[in-house]
């Protein structure tokens, strides 16, 4: 499509990390980047206006989700996402493959598609490679995505290759379904932590020729080495004159690790669901508001982060909405998180353009803290 295209403007001597410019219907953003999620049109306790504030770029919604409510043909009446909620940016749009597989034994995969019970009501639903882009194009997002099978970690390999070939065919379905012209579908790598599948799916996908691709099936429980393997495993086979999205990874460290690897961008759901927990990413570590010693801190969460949280209100004050569950220090918390990974996806830009990603890194850890890599958020 004309209006979508990637262009690399910078390689980092010293780790192959790449600065870029994704253009797209609805502008040009930089890349890496990491996407906020609005999981149904919306970033849970965060306006569009503040996420353009705070640097925002593309955001991500769930096809799954908004189909079941309010309903495509809603989104698509209202004019499309971008009229429905109210965001002049990119959007993106997943298949609703992962929400559909994560239903375990509810769900039946068939060649077709899948069958599987409504989460709101109960009732018998089917979505398919074909619905699943028909959604898609009611939805009106400007990059959307295959259908896909998010296989279980681990399984065997005989289980894997069957889901990698399968999600294959569903592939050219669901590319020959898509109209849209304004729309770019990105393909999604599957293949698990076999470096095989990893290479059948990634080769197959690049000679029908997406506008971009998708890594998905890491961060689902296997340890970050093997999760960094698949990445690699797949990053090979892609060209470099395409966009590549790391699907559902939004630890800090791993968009370092990612960039490292080749990836452009980044999407999950981390920031504002640890933060409805009182779970804070700063640049010293991570931090619980709920910790007692917090009660009379009347200092920022962290000393060198700008947002509107920081600003304006102390851990002290934080923690008190947090405790008392006020709605208001939700979306402030939320607000901090999602600042912190935006302006990280920042930093690491600016560090490929310097050629230090690797010493950007070290720097990070030694605030950080090295245990990032063995602990979950």
């Amino acid at each position: 499509m004309k209006d979508f295209w990637y262009e690399c403007k910078h390689v980092c001597k010293q780790t192959g990390a790449r600065y870029g410019i994704l253009h797209t219907p609805h502008g040009d953003v930089e890349t890496p980047m990491f996407m906020p999620v609005g999981t149904l049109a919306t970033v849970k306790g965060i306006s569009p206006e503040q996420l353009k504030e705070m640097g925002s770029q593309v955001v991500l919604a769930n096809t799954y989700h908004l189909w079941l409510r309010p309903g495509s043909d809603i989104v698509r009446d209202a004019g499309g996402l971008h009229q429905f909620m109210n965001y002049d940016g990119p959007i993106l749009t997943d298949s609703g493959g992962f929400q559909v597989f994560s239903l375990g034994k509810t769900r039946k995969i068939e060649e077709e598609g899948v069958t599987f019970k409504s989460i709101v009501d109960g009732s018998k639903l089917f979505l398919s490679p074909e619905k699943s882009i028909a959604i898609q194009e009611d939805l009106g997002a400007d990059i959307i995505m295959s259908f896909d099978e998010c296989a279980p970690y681990p399984c065997t390999h005989d289980y894997m290759k069957n889901s990698v070939e399968r999600t294959l065919r569903w592939a050219k379905r669901g590319q020959e379904a898509h109209k849209r012209e304004d729309q770019a579908l990105f393909g999604i790598v599957q293949g698990g932590e076999f470096a095989d599948l990893r290479e059948l799916s990634a080769k197959t996908l690049v000679d029908m020729d997406f506008p971009g691709y998708s890594i998905g099936g890491t961060s689902v429980g296997e340890p970050k080495p093997i999760m960094y393997k698949m990445i690699e495993d797949s990053v090979k086979w892609l060209p470099e004159d395409k966009p590549r999205y790391l699907m559902g990874v939004g630890n800090p460290i791993d968009l370092i690790e990612g960039a490292m690897r080749g990836i452009d961008m980044f999407d999950c759901v981390l920031p504002t669901r640890v933060a409805r927990h009182g779970a804070l990413m700063t640049h010293h570590g991570r931090m619980n508001i709920n910790n007692e010693k917090y009660k009379r801190d009347f200092t920022p969460i962290d000393d060198k982060c700008h947002c509107y949280a920081c600003r304006n209100y102390t851990r002290a004050y934080l923690r008190h909405l947090h405790k008392c569950d006020e709605i208001f220090g939700k979306s402030l918390l939320s607000i901090h998180n999602v600042a912190f990974l935006l302006d990280l996806a920042a930093d690491i830009r600016k560090a490929i353009q310097e050629d230090r990603l690797a010493d950007f890194k070290e720097e990070f850890l030694e605030q950080y803290g090295r245990d990032v890599y063995e602990r979950a958020f």
